[in-house]
């Protein structure tokens, strides 16, 4: 899972009993006509004035972070972009490398994540279309002031003013879904967005070779779902569901300009700033248990979800380099290079890893006649 608040889309989509879309697959263009406002940091949480970034969103054609290579004992090579979310909106991104992989690769790999499917034809999905939508809202059609602490309301209440307007609608909705929606909106008002980066480079390229990528998401069927969703309509507030808001909150009040830093260092391909910078890993790992701690979510054994994400990737990755000379994949920047990640499990395999730029200047001189 990559750290874009995707423990929240994830809530969402779950309620909705219905599998996540390739990421970027269906984003709308940017606006160019976009004016960057830099305003100055704030204070505490709590009563701190709202803001717009204090840094600025960069824009043009960026190059983005080099490829990892994992190595196996035969040479094969599976090239990794890490990706990052949220992104520049205004950016171009100079996607050469990549395509120029996608074009011998054998295999490319899908992102990492799950997908919750139930078994039913397209008019009993149409039937049960308004139950997935009460699902999202809160039991007993209670609202967010009725919910919420008043200090956390009294927050929800002011960036809701300001970046959802009056929309009433939202108060009725669970506490997950609703400081989602109210994220998504900052992050555009503030010249970042999700997706409509990387997934179209790669579905063009993949189209023009007539390919199709390997699916490594764990999927889980739920056999019961009109049941799952009436058992989903009467979970309560749960602690977790309480700081999974106030930290999102904290991001959208505070964390921003780590946020829009983040983006700009990924745009430019600035990996050492990538590393120092703070992942907010606490924030989605709080966000995704206030799911899977659900009865619903223990009841069909949607349960060890990132261990069970891993190893699916890991038999995914193991097979494309046994098979293909070249294979490529995406995968979360922050999974790549966190402790006990994805590369870390790679190297326990005993592959060889390159960060990028690792390795150029061998080859180059190699390149050079003498």
């Amino acid at each position: 899972m990559s750290t874009g608040i995707l423990a929240l889309a994830l809530a969402a989509s779950i309620a909705a009993a219905s599998p996540p879309q390739e990421p970027g697959a269906q984003d709308p263009k940017p606006d160019p006509a976009r004016e960057q406002s830099v305003v100055g940091a704030s204070a505490g949480a709590g009563d701190a004035p709202i803001m717009d970034l204090d840094t600025v969103v960069v824009s043009g054609v960026l190059p983005g972070p080099g490829l990892w290579k994992v190595v196996n004992k035969d040479g094969h090579v599976l090239y990794i972009l890490g990706t990052q979310s949220p992104l520049p909106r205004d950016m171009e991104w100079d996607a050469r490398e990549v395509r120029g992989v996608l074009e011998r690769a054998g295999a490319v790999l899908g992102s990492p994540g799950v997908a919750i499917g139930a078994d039913v034809g397209f008019f009993r999905g149409l039937a049960m279309a308004p139950a997935a939508l009460k699902a999202m809202k809160n039991p007993d059609g209670a609202t967010l002031d009725e919910l919420l602490p008043a200090d956390l309301y009294a927050r929800w209440s002011t960036l809701k003013q300001r970046y959802l307007g009056r929309d009433r609608g939202v108060e009725k909705k669970r506490p997950l879904i609703a400081v989602y929606e109210l994220y998504r909106e900052a992050l555009k008002r503030n010249g970042l967005r999700e997706g409509g980066v990387v997934g179209p480079v790669i579905a063009e390229a993949l189209k023009a070779r007539d390919m199709k990528t390997t699916s490594v998401v764990v999927n889980f069927k739920i056999d019961d779902p009109r049941e799952a969703l009436a058992d989903f309509r009467k979970e309560g507030l749960k602690p977790q569901d309480l700081q999974c808001f106030r930290d999102t909150l904290d991001i959208i009040e505070n964390g921003l300009p780590q946020a829009a830093a983040r983006a700009n260092a990924w745009a430019v391909g600035d990996l050492d700033a990538l590393r120092a910078m703070s992942t907010g890993r606490r924030q989605v790992d709080t966000c995704m248990s206030a799911w899977t701690e659900t009865e619903t979510a223990r009841k069909r054994g949607l349960t060890d979800i990132d261990a069970r994400v891993l190893q699916s990737w890991l038999a995914a990755a193991d097979k494309a380099l046994a098979e293909h000379p070249v294979s490529f994949a995406t995968l979360s920047i922050d999974d790549l290079l966190r402790e006990g990640g994805y590369l870390s499990e790679l190297a326990r395999r005993g592959y060889v890893i390159q960060a990028p730029g690792e390795g150029d200047e061998e080859e180059d001189e190699a390149a050079v006649p003498l």
